[in-house]
């Protein structure tokens, strides 16, 4: 499928299957749109972004646009979609440089192929006369997640003085400016929504969301004082090491059951394309050999994360079961088995499906806890190396060794959840 992304008024080379208004909204029935309430958002609090952050946002948008209007059940396997864009930036020649890296990052992100092209006469706002430039040090990604409310805690804690970017999320909102408002005395705190809107079906896989969430990060850093008196900015993106790496759990996990939103590869080459635009920020998870039942044990605020830990959501079908999380899901187990290790609050989180060990017809069904414990099983018969397979094979993979008794130890928290609740 073919999408042509631009503002409102851009003229980019004909025979697309569907125009997105960039900025904007629809001109007509049949377009799509994405980006308005985010860049109305940054201009009304003054800030002002480096241009070629403006230019990765317009990237972004149209990779986020695409990935809900492009239906894997209609490509050849059922799953691998070829997706072309053209998209209209300020800086198309340096951007057509970067179309193959750009391209690559995307395909290990969503297993899909990716054709990008660049044209001229994208978005580039004026900067604002009186730009307001926050004075925080550093950018921390604030989903409303266990994760990134623990990643923040740590970072106010040993002395940073972060400045939280969220992606706007239905269910999700009001807890993010909550936690922003109870860590460290009040983050300050920048919320953002991409907003992207397609006609028709839309796919429910999101394997890009990651990007999108980052480039609000980079949108952030490269407003910030410490960014424009031309220091580096680290942008950190808190996730446990576990689902970072997201081992697929069986020989059938592929696809949308094992997603790299986290992965260090994903990061890596983010991280090349970022280098090479010039963009001084430094995307970090200083969790990556953490399991989540560890960053629950060492959080530096135990009273506040004992407080809010439990109103944090991990679910990946949160808004499916109307913004409850349904405790059988794989992140939903990850975060059961933290709170079983952590043993400081209770788990009173309203599940769902609150057991996941009964013998019954229902339980059956469970495919994600039943592949848990394959794993287990698995792990258990041939050992930790034989189960992994190639999932450390990359050449982006570093220290090896310590990603190796993280997933292990992550393994354990899993294997003391489905013991607590009798799984066979």
């Amino acid at each position: 499928m073919r999408l042509a992304c631009g503002p409102d008024g851009v003229d980019l080379p004909g025979g697309e299957d569907l125009r997105v208004v960039l900025y904007g909204q629809p001109r007509q029935e049949g377009e799509g749109s994405a980006g308005d309430a985010a860049k109305a958002e940054i201009q009304r609090r003054r800030l002002d972004p480096a241009p070629k952050a403006w230019d990765l946002l317009s990237i972004a948008l149209s990779v986020v646009t695409a990935d809900s209007a492009v239906l894997r059940d209609q490509s050849a396997d059922g799953w691998t979609r070829e997706i072309e864009l053209d998209i209209a930036v300020a800086d198309a020649p340096f951007w057509s440089g970067q179309a193959v890296a750009l391209a690559q990052a995307l395909g290990f992100l969503t297993t899909d192929r990716w054709t990008l092209r660049f044209h001229e006469c994208g978005l580039l706002p004026a900067p604002p006369r009186e730009p307001i430039r926050p004075a925080e040090d550093c950018v921390v990604l604030l989903s409303g997640g266990l994760d990134s409310l623990v990643g923040a805690i740590d970072l106010a804690a040993a002395g940073y003085k972060p400045f939280a970017v969220s992606q706007t999320v239905r269910g999700d909102a009001d807890k993010q400016v909550d936690f922003a408002a109870k860590i460290g005395g009040g983050l300050g705190h920048l919320q953002l929504n991409h907003n992207a809107n397609t006609p028709g079906i839309q796919e429910a896989s999101q394997r890009a969301r990651s990007l999108i969430f980052i480039t609000f990060g980079v949108i952030a850093a490269t407003a910030l004082k410490a960014y424009h008196d031309g220091q580096e900015v680290s942008l950190f993106v808190c996730e446990n090491g576990f689902i970072a790496i997201n081992p697929p759990l069986t020989g059938g996990r592929l696809g949308s059951l094992s997603t790299r939103t986290a992965h260090p590869e994903f990061f890596a080459r983010l991280q090349g394309v970022l280098d090479a635009a010039g963009l001084r920020v430094k995307i970090t998870n200083p969790y990556a050999t953490k399991t989540k039942g560890e960053m629950l044990k060492e959080c530096a605020d135990q009273a506040l994360l004992r407080a809010e830990a439990v109103r944090s959501t991990s679910c990946g079908r949160f808004q499916r079961f109307n913004y409850r999380q349904c405790g059988r899901c794989v992140p939903c187990q990850v975060r059961r088995a933290a709170f079983l290790a952590w043993g400081a609050a209770p788990d009173t989180t309203d599940y769902v499906y609150a057991p996941i060990g009964k013998n019954d017809a229902e339980h059956a069904g469970f495919d994600d806890v039943r592949s848990v414990a394959i794993a287990l099983a698995a792990v258990k018969a041939d050992g930790l190396e034989s189960w992994l397979g190639h999932a450390l094979a990359s050449p982006y993979i570093q220290d090896r060794a310590a990603l190796l008794g993280m997933l292990e130890r992550g393994l354990g928290e899993l294997r003391a959840l489905h013991q607590s609740h009798g799984v066979k």
